[in-house]
């Protein structure tokens, strides 16, 4: 049997769809799995054990560079998949799978795009499942049939942690950063809204790699480069915003001592790989989208109008501004302290 999972398309998403992910490898342990996946999610697939193999997704996204898709429907129609699971919601990927002639599509009915699908699920309701994100991909797979409960997750891991933690410390002693390494993401692509305060992350990190007689690093986009060589500069950390690619980050945070970040993919991969984290929330939900497992943690300052899900404050940023620096220090400590 030969399956094809299109995942999804943000960095946290994906490590919350690989418990399910995981399941279909468990339903169909003899198959195929081929995972299609955005070129800057297609590295986080590196090392996991449920797929044989990654296809990069060429094209941009949405009506644009049709040709490019064109051509990959035709290659994937070659491979006569008999399955096709379809993470993200959108009207393209159904159209996509329709065009590549799996003969089984799976995916839940948003978008106007049912007629591309064998299997259009209703989405669930409020209430019908467990709040966190990872059980919205679970249900589509319970009410398609392939898995008959849901299991329980307690916490998300990556595979191949090890082996990423490895790599890692030889990255950071190739670019002459003295162990144990504080990691910071401050950026968050959400929106505004979703970030402390840089100045605040920067006393946390230097406090934190004094302590430990290390040093910081700070990871982010190249589009937020500016915003992490503000806080490399005043945590005396490097900036590595923009350098680095999936892979390489994703072995430096498991290398890294403890992590601190927004709400982000960032917090989603230091959680899935094992790494102590504080992450600070403020509009966001973490009931739905939060970190899993006993080293991550999270702060919030209970303000009335929070989550309000908004990109941008349009109040005084209360959420975030309540939180200081030396709550995240005592929060790094004690899950520091916990791990030992």
């Amino acid at each position: 049997m030969k399956i094809l999972v299109r995942a999804t398309n943000w960095i946290g998403d994906a490590v919350m769809s690989l418990p399910a992910l995981r399941a279909i490898r468990s339903r169909y342990p003899e198959a195929e799995i081929t995972v299609l996946a955005r070129p800057w999610v297609a590295s986080l697939y590196e090392g996991e054990l449920a797929p044989d193999r990654v296809i990069p997704l060429a094209g941009a996204p949405g009506l644009r560079d049709l040709p490019a898709k064109f051509r990959l429907a035709r290659s994937l129609r070659a491979e006569r998949f008999d399955l096709a699971v379809l993470f993200p919601n959108s009207l393209e990927s159904a159209a996509l799978v329709y065009a590549a002639g799996a003969r089984r599509r799976i995916g839940y009915a948003r978008d106007g795009r049912g007629p591309l699908l064998t299997d259009a699920i209703a989405l669930p309701k409020a209430g019908e499942i467990p709040k966190h994100e990872r059980f919205y991909y679970l249900e589509l797979l319970r009410r398609a049939g392939l898995i008959e409960t849901l299991p329980e997750v307690a916490s998300i891991r990556l595979d191949g942690a090890v082996d990423a933690r490895r790599r890692g410390a030889e990255l950071f002693s190739s670019r002459g950063l003295l162990a144990p390494v504080v990691g910071v993401s401050p950026g968050a692509a959400y929106g505004s809204a979703k970030r402390w305060l840089p100045e605040r992350f920067a006393e946390a990190a230097r406090t934190l790699a004094e302590r430990a007689r290390g040093s910081v690093a700070v990871f982010g986009s190249a589009a937020e480069r500016a915003l992490c060589g503000q806080v490399a500069e005043a945590s005396g950390g490097r900036n590595f915003a923009g350098e680095t690619t999936l892979r390489e980050f994703i072995d430096m945070t498991a290398a890294c001592h403890v992590y601190l970040t927004n709400d982000s993919g960032a917090m989603h991969i230091a959680a899935a790989l094992g790494v102590p984290s504080v992450t600070v929330f403020g509009p966001t939900d973490e009931t739905a989208t939060g970190p899993s497992g006993p080293h991550a943690r999270l702060l919030r300052e209970p303000v009335s109008c929070a989550p309000c899900l908004l990109r941008e404050c349009p109040i005084d940023h209360r959420c975030m501004t309540g939180v200081t620096a030396l709550r995240v220090i005592d929060e790094a400590t004690s899950v520091l302290s916990s791990r030992c």
